[in-house]
């Protein structure tokens, strides 16, 4: 039997509040930096880099898509292995997209 009385909380009822009121403000955290990021998009779409426009376009938006899968879908802190591969099997075969678009966006002949 557990000497705890009833008025008392329990340790898992604190860490649940705690936990809670962290989530809300990393919530807000990321939400800011997506705004940052959406300010640096329009901010990027203004400056002329040459070339380079589509690579620091996407590099944003990657980033922003990263923010928004890791804490809004939930993916970071997913204890699950099989959740754990198959972001991990995105993520390569997003890189290996980009890479590859890159590539060929910087082989071409440009008149």
């Amino acid at each position: 039997m557990s000497k705890q009385s009833k008025s008392e909380p329990s340790k898992s009822e604190h860490s649940g509040a705690e936990h809670a009121k962290s989530s809300l403000t990393t919530y807000f955290a990321i939400w800011i930096a997506l705004l940052v990021g959406t300010a640096l998009t329009v901010y990027a779409s203004g400056v002329n880099l040459g070339r380079f426009n589509a690579a620091v376009a996407l590099t944003i938006a990657t980033i922003k898509a990263t923010l928004v899968a890791l804490f809004f879908m939930h993916i970071k802190g997913a204890s699950e292995k099989l959740t754990k591969l198959v972001v991990i099997a995105a993520l390569f075969f997003l890189l290996l997209l980009l890479g590859l678009t890159m590539s060929d966006f910087a082989t071409r002949p440009w008149s």
